[in-house]
């Protein structure tokens, strides 16, 4: 295949899924993108002409994102096919392993407006993403490391939902804190909480006869990655940051007071899709997932910092509201079939 462009890196000619013969006639940036460069690649064959996108990741560090993205839109992909962006392939610079691009099919995109219609669509994407498949082992995690952006999650393998999420909030705070200086007020309050409220809210998930199954996260769900096929009219997910976990924690994100997709959001999703059990629970579960988003935010652009007021606000509230940890659960925690607590997820122990 002849190529006329300078911009393209040849690795990624080589992964364009045309005919021999085909020439690329265009490479233009294409997209709002923070950690990578948008690029819409046109491939012209005899009078058929296809479209392709691409990220184009040149800082070193964010090299692994590609393999990330490539990894996590392919299993989203395989279950809700019709609306996620489907991946070609990803893969170093032909001669530079310091950069890497990850390549897909280009779709016309446009803004997401969340009116009843949209709305009802969404839900029934995150009903199908959430329930229609679950890891063999039926452990919380994934396969390969995700990235929240810059920061990669935490996703070793576990039973346990509550070790799971709680080294993941003690990585947001350490990756807050490095981005922003060390703040030992909040990192006070993280250990109090850690020791406290996360089992308190989170260890009742799989105690007493309940359970909740490892349903496919897509983990960054908020308005930037969900768009409208301008051609389809369907709903479009991309750029996840995929586990298999707790569902309610795709919530974690619309929260934050810029989005359309915003706090409105949980109150539908809890009535059209309903609560794990405990039921009670619910809000302060939400609160306590959008914790480590706005941690995360705050690592990510500085311009967010003030949201650390609003996490030891949050921190502060639900400590209060449960002072006694797990010991303070009305209920019974006998650990459910097929669950039992990891050591480092009993009440007062380091998460």
């Amino acid at each position: 295949m002849s190529t006329e462009t300078m911009l393209l890196d040849e690795a990624i000619v080589a992964a364009l899924p045309v005919s021999a013969g085909s020439k690329v006639t265009s490479v233009t940036r294409h997209g709002e993108t923070n950690w990578s460069t948008g690029v819409k690649i046109d491939v012209t064959t005899g009078d058929e002409t296809k479209s392709f996108f691409a990220k184009l990741i040149e800082r070193e560090d964010y090299v692994p994102m590609a393999k990330a993205e490539y990894e996590g839109q392919k299993t989203i992909s395989a279950i809700i096919p019709d609306h996620a962006i489907t991946p070609i392939a990803w893969g170093h610079y032909a001669n530079d392993h310091t950069k890497a691009w990850f390549l897909t099919h280009f779709r016309p995109l446009k803004p997401f407006h969340p009116d009843d219609e949209s709305i009802s669509e969404l839900l029934t994407i995150l009903k199908t993403l959430h329930h229609a498949s679950t890891f063999p082992t039926g452990d919380f995690g994934f396969h390969t490391t995700s990235f929240f952006g810059p920061p990669p999650m935490v996703v070793d393998w576990t039973a346990d939902w509550a070790q799971f999420w709680g080294r993941e909030l003690r990585s947001s705070l350490a990756y807050a804190q490095r981005m922003r200086g060390t703040d030992a007020e909040l990192q006070e309050l993280g250990e109090r909480f850690l020791d406290g409220v996360v089992p308190r809210l989170l260890v009742p998930l799989q105690t007493g006869g309940r359970a909740i199954r490892a349903g496919l996260c897509h983990g960054d769900l908020w308005d930037g990655n969900i768009q409208v096929d301008a051609e389809t009219g369907r709903v479009v997910l991309f750029d996840p940051c995929p586990f298999y976990g707790h569902c309610e924690m795709d919530l974690q994100c619309v929260r934050a007071e810029w989005g359309v997709v915003n706090h409105g959001f949980v109150k539908t999703y809890a009535s059209e899709l309903g609560k794990s059990e405990p039921e009670a629970d619910f809000e302060d579960r939400v609160a306590l997932y959008a914790i480590r988003n706005d941690l995360l935010t705050v690592g990510m652009y500085e311009h967010r910092v003030h949201l650390l007021e609003r996490v030891k606000e949050e921190m502060r509230r639900l400590l209060v509201k449960h002072p006694d940890g797990l010991s303070g659960f009305e209920g019974d925690l006998t650990p459910s079939r097929d669950y039992e607590p990891e050591s480092d997820s009993t009440p007062g122990a380091k998460l």
